[in-house]
């Protein structure tokens, strides 16, 4: 679980990932034939339920990609059910302070490291395989915080610094939002700030993650250091090739019927 990811991030490659926001697992399945890293399940925003997870679960089984899922709190409940099908980890959103990114340490990790119950669910095989599971998922399971407010900016130094944290993730856009810049993917000083955070959390030896809109900006995040790069979701990647497409033949894509 994550074994390949993890190597990239210790080698300081970029490990090029997907956010999911369709329920289809044909999208898992054609991101890890292609080649992908990870992909982000998004339950915080869109409609996908736990359905969809397990359907996306299934499709990359017996690949190298890792499956994480970013639930829509940080709530036990959500956190736990997605584990408890099989994700390989968590994006959790929205995290402002070391209390915050240690409390969710207790939902996500067996004891003594947390509190996570022990169920016999999608995870462990059903049961067929709980001793081999829960002898290694604190080890396994990467817990990524989701750095996109001005208090997390604030309070990172300390994020940095809580047990375990190996690798964080960038919300420009929200960040610049909790700015006064909403609407703005990078507003004033925002660009400045994202690469500022990226330099401490390399200092303390953390990776990096962060949301591209196209491919020159994924060329330009893979430069700039960022570990981990989504080359943005399965909606906007097929919008972006329409859009191409129907500029390409002098049509607009919205309003008009192709054939």
């Amino acid at each position: 679980m994550n074994e390949e990811l993890r190597r990239k991030l210790k080698g300081e490659e970029t490990a090029f990932g997907l956010w999911v926001t369709s329920e289809a697992p044909a999208v898992t399945e054609v991101a890890a034939i292609l080649g992908l890293d990870w992909i982000c399940i998004d339950m915080e925003h869109g409609y996908l339920d736990y359905r969809a997870i397990a359907g996306h679960l299934t499709a990359a089984r017996g690949t190298d990609m890792s499956v994480i899922v970013r639930p829509p709190s940080h709530d036990l409940e959500p956190t736990k059910r997605a584990l408890d099908l099989g994700a390989h980890g968590i994006i959790l959103p929205l995290v402002e302070n070391a209390d915050e990114l240690r409390a969710a340490h207790d939902n996500v990790f067996y004891p003594p490291k947390g509190r996570r119950g022990i169920g016999g669910e999608r995870s462990v095989t059903w049961g067929l395989a709980l001793e081999e599971y829960v002898k290694t998922a604190n080890d396994d399971i990467m817990l990524i915080p989701m750095i996109e407010t001005r208090q997390a900016a604030e309070n990172f130094d300390d994020i940095l610094a809580v047990e375990g944290t190996e690798t964080i993730f960038l919300g420009p856009g929200d960040m610049s939002a909790s700015y006064g810049y909403v609407g703005q993917w990078e507003g004033p000083g925002i660009a400045e700030l994202n690469l500022n955070l990226l330099a401490r959390a390399r200092e303390a030896g953390v990776s990096t993650g962060i949301v591209a809109r196209h491919t020159d900006e994924a060329i330009q995040r893979r430069d700039q250091g960022f570990g981990m790069v989504s080359l943005g979701s399965d909606i906007g990647l097929m919008i972006r090739q329409i859009r191409s497409m129907a500029e390409a033949l002098g049509k607009s894509p919205v309003g008009h019927r192709w054939f």
